[in-house]
């Protein structure tokens, strides 16, 4: 007679975690739904819980491989920035060591750099002890320290939208006082046939202490995102460009 009413315990105990995990979901879905909405009046802090060190950003299946992702600023209304050349660089995601579909964060952010800031950036080390810490190089004996101090993403096993917002603490160090900002990025994403459309929204603000650039408190951006997929190597894995398959990058952390 014990036995069946410990199974039963049992059953009823794994049902009623399904439901709670079942309802989290639900809850970050709607939530996230809503700050989409509501943006550009965010304010801090932020309503998202801060990242351990290894918990990662995961993502739906339908991201692995490599990518090639054109980006464009658009204006309040929604339409393209005039004057403005979409910026265009390659991102990246693969299993890490748990099995879960992640972002090379190292690849990516060297990427999208080397778009941004061509020559002045010189290489983008992970933390070792920490996924959401990366320290980018520059010239001019700058450093620019970038880390996740908030995230908030869907349930990455809904296949139609999928949903990311993270709160990244940026300090810029150099001959000068670093410089502190923060940096709220909401993302909606979908599927487009074999390619990937994205909405995403972005709020900065000034950091707390030392120099905060006063010029980022509250200043939104938002942009329009194509992640197109890029050929496949011999071996049906996405093969990364030959650019950025050099080496330049330092992938310290072996979490992935």
């Amino acid at each position: 007679m014990v036995k069946p009413l410990l199974a039963l315990l049992l059953t009823m105990v794994l049902q009623l975690a399904h439901v709670d995990s079942a309802a989290a979901d639900d809850r970050d879905q709607v939530f996230l739904e809503q700050r989409f909405s509501d943006w550009p009046e965010w304010t801090l802090p932020a309503p998202l819980p801060r990242p351990r060190g290894r918990q990662d950003l995961i993502y739906p299946k339908w991201f692995d491989g490599t990518w090639k992702v054109r980006s464009e600023q658009l204006d309040d209304r929604g339409h393209p920035q005039s004057g403005d050349d979409p910026l265009s660089h390659h991102a990246r995601f693969r299993l890490n060591q748990r099995g879960d579909l992640v972002g090379d964060r190292v690849f990516n952010a060297h990427s999208v750099g080397k778009a941004l800031l061509g020559t002045q950036l010189l290489s983008v080390e992970q933390d070792p002890d920490q996924v959401n810490r990366q320290l980018a190089r520059l010239k001019g004996d700058l450093m620019l320290e970038t880390t996740v101090i908030g995230r908030r993403e869907s349930n990455p096993r809904e296949s139609a939208v999928f949903f990311s917002d993270e709160l990244a603490l940026q300090v810029l160090h150099g001959p000068a006082a670093p410089r502190i900002s923060r940096i709220e990025t909401l993302t909606r994403y979908e599927r487009c046939g074999a390619a990937i459309c994205a909405d995403q929204r972005q709020v900065s603000h000034a950091g707390p202490g030392l120099e905060s650039d006063s010029t980022l408190e509250g200043r939104s951006s938002r942009f329009q995102l194509t992640l197109t997929p890029l050929s496949l190597d011999p071996a049906g894995v996405s093969a990364p460009p030959a650019d950025l398959a050099s080496g330049t990058t330092t992938a310290v952390s072996g979490d992935r």
